[in-house]
Order: C-alpha cells, then sequence, then structure tokens
C-alpha cells in the first residue's frame, strides 16, 4: 500500500500519538449491547505473496494454491481482489471452499471500483447487485464489506454517498474509508458524515498510515472497529504503534466494542506476517484470547528494519 508513504528521514518527525476517543465513538460504545465475548480476526490484504515463500509458505507453492496456504495462518483477509474485478458466485465458492480447513476464517471483500470509483455510487445499482450476488457465496465465512471511495471524493458528494448506503441490504455489515481531507479537516463535514453513518449503521474504516495522520479519525459509529494498519517494513515505531493500538483496544472492549478486524499493511508486503504475528500474540496476552498465529517456517530467524 502506498498511501500515507513517507520517506525515511520524514518517518521519525510523525507524531503517531492515537488521538483521543471522540463523543460519537464513546456514545456509541456506551449505548452498545456487550454480552457477548469480544470478536477479533487479525488478517491481510491478499493471499497471492510470492514474497511468503519459503517464509510461511512452503518454497514449492503454486499460485493456485496460495490460498489454502493463507487460511493455515490467518482468520480473515481483507480482500481486495473483489475491487479490481467482480467475481461470480463460482469462483467465491471455490475460494470458501478452501477456507473450509479454518472453521473461523472470514472474507472481507472490497466493493468494486467499478461502483465506487468509476461511477462514484451513482447509477450504480447492476454492478452492486453483481457483487452482492458475487460474495454472497462467501456464506458463513463472508464477513464484514468494506467501501473505499476515492481520493478524490470530498463532502460535495455527500447526498450522493447517503443515497447509496441508503439503499444496500442490511444483512451484512458494512465499514466506510474516507480518505480526502475535507471530511477531515472541516468540523461540520465531519460531524455530518459520521453521524449519518450512524445512523444508519454503517461502520467507519480507521487507516493508520504514517503520511495521514488525520485519517486516524477515532471515529467509530457502530460498536465495531475496522482497522487498517499500514506499517514500514518492522521500523521500531510499527511496534510502538501496534502497542498503542492493542491498548485502545483493550480499552475499547471494556467500553463495550463488540468486534476489531484488523488488517496489516506494509508499503513492502513481505513483511506482514512478522507484524501480524506480533499483533496476535499480544491480543491473546492482553485479552485472554487464543487467536490462530502465523506459522513461520524459522520461527526463529532474525527480523531486521528494511526500507528497501
Amino acid at each position: 500500500m502506498e498511501f500515507g508513504r513517507v520517506t525515511p528521514g520524514e518517518l521519525m518527525e510523525v507524531d503517531f500519538t492515537l488521538p483521543p476517543d471522540t463523543d460519537l465513538t464513546v456514545k456509541t460504545l456506551a449505548s452498545a449491547k456487550n454480552n457477548q465475548p469480544l470478536r477479533v480476526h487479525v488478517g491481510c490484504a491478499k493471499w497471492g505473496r510470492k514474497e511468503w515463500l519459503g517464509k510461511i509458505y512452503p518454497p514449492k507453492t503454486k499460485d493456485a494454491n496460495f490460498l489454502d496456504e493463507y487460511v493455515k495462518h490467518f482468520d480473515s483477509i481483507e480482500l481486495n481482489a473483489t475491487f479490481y474485478n467482480v467475481y461470480p458466485p463460482e469462483t467465491i465458492a471455490k475460494w470458501k471452499e478452501k477456507a473450509a480447513t479454518n472453521p473461523n476464517f472470514k472474507f472481507c471483500p472490497k466493493f468494486s471500483q467499478s461502483i465506487s470509483h468509476f461511477r462514484r455510487l451513482k447509477n450504480a445499482d447492476d454492478i452492486t447487485t453483481k457483487y452482492y450476488e458475487g460474495i454472497m457465496a462467501f456464506g458463513d465465512k463472508l464477513g464484514p464489506l468494506f467501501l473505499q471511495v476515492a481520493d478524490n471524493f470530498t463532502p460535495k458528494s455527500l447526498p450522493e454517498l447517503k443515497a447509496y448506503l441508503e439503499q444496500l441490504p442490511r444483512d451484512v455489515p458494512v465499514f466506510l474509508e474516507l480518505r480526502h481531507k475535507e471530511w477531515f479537516a472541516d468540523a461540520s463535514n465531519r460531524v455530518a458524515v459520521f453521524n449519518m453513518l450512524h445512523d444508519l449503521q454503517i461502520g467507519a474504516v480507521i487507516t493508520d498510515a504514517s503520511g495521514r495522520r488525520d485519517v486516524v479519525h477515532m471515529e467509530l459509529p457502530t460498536p465495531h472497529a475496522f482497522i487498517r494498519f499500514v506499517g514500514n517494513s518492522l521500523h521500531p515505531t510499527d511496534y510502538a504503534r501496534c502497542d498503542e493500538w492493542l491498548e485502545r483496544i483493550a480499552q475499547w472492549k471494556q467500553m463495550g466494542l463488540q468486534s476489531v478486524w484488523f488488517f496489516m499493511h506494509q508499503h513492502d508486503e513481505r513483511y506482514s506476517p512478522e507484524l501480524s504475528d506480533y499483533v496476535v500474540e499480544q491480543l491473546n496476552i492482553k485479552l485472554g484470547l487464543n487467536l490462530l498465529r502465523p506459522t513461520f517456517m524459522d520461527r526463529d530467524k532474525p527480523v531486521l528494519f528494511n526500507l528497501d
């Protein structure tokens, strides 16, 4: 992921402190019914990473078998493949079958760019129908959906955004990612969009990237967190940032949080398994969970910071 990337020289100048909870977040969590254990899932964005051969995938794994291997190490995936293509139910069913070996596995498919970027949520009923027809074939393996609007999608398009979200099916949770700076720089824009999401029970993606601290908005319109963490090739700040997220998630759990979807990104994705493993290990310790950890072919290998 290139979003929010900074140079190595700029990295140490970034204030990575997580902002305090907003009034909406406090309100949302306080009103949540929290009589069930916190559901936590940790994963990556893609399974087809050749860089993981010899690391968590056997060296001679064929491309067609990457998903078979991925589900042995993670319990979810932020499925970016559906951003580039609208897949038919037959293809989705094959992916579901590959994940059958992991009873807790969930796919979180991203909305097609044909909907979000090309048609910009207008006149997109036909593509949306095809998208839903495909992803519903995941059945019990389907997690929440992820709608990322374009970087140049501004608050002027709030009416179109509201109209599109209002007509979505209610039986599958949806999270929205906003990127344009005007959503966060102007208080009235921010209040309008996140209150709208709260009213519609649409979640908000929090993207933690080094160069866009405004997108770390800490708004929870629903009692569910969808976090896209963008690291810097196992730089020491990656671990410190994760530690702060772990503390915040523990606080949110006490306040009423019902689920967490934590998806790991790196500007160089070869390092995503290592940091994912760290997050899972610490979640298991801090929250008394038993989440699946990636299994490395050489667990004792040194982990070095690298920006090459």
